[in-house]
């Protein structure tokens, strides 16, 4: 199949999608939805709307079947449909079409159909298609959300079908679920400090000795850079992601989880929120107002990528985007600075994304091979690169290293110097957490704008956030 022909469809199923989801607003218990309400009982499902727009649960059930119908497991050539999820940029689509058409090439007997979108609306309709009963055969899947699916039987158990023999066991561990392999590692990055050389020596400063310093040290750094550039370039940009509260926790004796449960101490947010406001008062980092509108934005809008920032924390695998905004600029990667008298670093590996099957896919092994060429295949590799992860497999990253750019060769090197330091990866995190990140940004944000205090904050940050968790 052709991509002309793989478009046609991919909109015929958005425009399905799109009526489906305009006439209705509902949630079925055991979907992941995006508001902070995430269950919805069944019988609680019915008729919404007004007047000749009104929708009833037997119209439903019949877009459903048109659905469902529209993506037959054969097609009409003989044909194996295989149904691929996955979401991205533009760049991303066109690299995978290319491993798509390599695949094609090598199982003549299968036609996989990339089932593409942004990355802000791809849960909502993936969530939308399972309670359909309209799962795609293979999906790809970030850690947060790995537990809600597989814990509710969407994901099939992948042990033995895929080989796994060139991934290391650690990495791979996270995509275990109650013993089973229902995912993937596509490949793996990690929540790095990245530092412009030039702009620090610009402001009279130094490189800091990343294997000591503390957070006092990172703060005091990027006040004087600010000075030393005139206000031009900032010190640092702020950072927002739980990663970065991840590391910091373990660095002082803290778990983000532990178990069903918030690990993070009160004590352990309430620092964590104080580096902020610090940062922000001594002018190391623009004021708060700005320092949030910038962590809403794209690592490629970044202060660093425009020149205007000299430190700034990233995920590795977005580096190449800053790179490429801001022109090929140099840079390096850095230690995370540590809490004082902190006995681990705290940085760790991560899969970037993960590949899992539907356990109702009709092509099971069809689904998890075309996961191994992917995962295993040097081909593929060499079309994706880095897009997803510098490659979980060894063998495949040793044959495509050569044509990493110079940005991932680096980051390769600095992973490989601290591979003695990590901490292991974190195993998936508790059902329904794929909102934390939203509860943890919107109490950041009462700290950081003054509307709350650091200990009210870290109470109920705490509260809410377990009984996310709890269902």
């Amino acid at each position: 199949m052709g991509p002309d022909a793989r478009h046609a469809d991919q909109r015929a199923l958005g425009l399905i999608f799109d009526l489906f989801l305009a006439g209705t607003k509902y949630l079925i218990h055991g979907v992941i939805t995006p508001g902070p309400k995430q269950v919805l009982h069944p019988q609680e499902v019915g008729a919404v709307g007004s007047g000749k727009k009104m929708w009833t649960v037997a119209l439903l059930a019949t877009a459903v079947l048109v659905i469902t119908a529209a993506c037959g497991g054969e097609g009409a050539d003989g044909k194996i449909k295989l149904r691929f999820s996955y979401w991205g940029t533009d760049a991303r689509q066109k690299m995978t079409e290319e491993a798509i058409k390599r695949f094609e090439a090598k199982n003549p007997n299968i036609d996989v159909v990339g089932e593409f979108s942004g990355f802000g609306s791809y849960y909502e309709t993936l969530a939308t298609k399972v309670a359909g009963e309209d799962t795609p055969d293979v999906i790809t899947i970030e850690i947060r959300g790995l537990r809600e699916y597989a814990e509710r039987g969407t994901l099939a158990d992948l042990s033995s079908r895929v080989n796994t023999a060139d991934i290391d066991g650690k990495v791979l561990a996270t995509g275990s679920i109650d013993g089973k392999q229902v995912a993937i590692p596509t490949g793996v990055n990690a929540w790095s400090l990245v530092v412009d050389p030039k702009a620090i020596e610009s402001a009279g400063q130094k490189l800091p000795d990343d294997t000591t310093w503390t957070w006092e040290e990172y703060i005091d750094l990027a006040a004087k850079i600010t000075a030393g550039a005139g206000g031009k370039v900032y010190g640092t940009q702020q950072a927002f992601n739980p990663a970065f509260l991840q590391i910091f926790a373990a660095q002082r004796g803290d778990r983000f989880y532990d178990g069903n449960k918030i690990g993070v101490s009160p004590n352990t947010l309430k620092a964590w929120w104080a580096i902020h406001r610090k940062l922000a008062k001594t002018k190391g980092s623009p004021d708060i107002p700005k320092s949030v509108e910038l962590g809403a934005q794209n690592a490629d809008r970044s202060l660093f990528a425009t020149g205007n920032g000299a430190m700034g924390m990233w995920w590795s695998n977005e580096l190449g985007a800053i790179s490429k905004a801001s022109g090929g600029k140099e840079m390096e990667l850095l230690r995370m600075p540590k809490v004082q008298g902190a006995s681990a670093g705290g940085m760790f590996l991560q899969p970037a994304m993960f590949y899992t099957a539907s356990a109702k896919s009709e092509h099971a092994a069809e689904a998890a091979k075309f996961i191994d060429f992917m995962i295993n295949d040097p081909e593929a590799g060499r079309i994706i690169l880095s897009d997803r992860g510098l490659p979980a497999s060894s063998k495949v990253l040793a044959a495509v290293q050569d044509k990493l750019s110079e940005t991932d060769r680096k980051t390769l090197a600095f992973l490989d110097e601290i591979k003695g330091e990590l901490t292991d990866p974190p195993a998936a995190p508790p059902k329904l957490a794929s909102a934390m990140e939203g509860i943890l940004k919107r109490y950041t944000d009462e700290v950081l704008f003054g509307r709350m205090t650091p200990d009210d904050a870290a109470r109920k940050f705490i509260t809410e956030a377990n009984a996310s968790i709890a269902g």
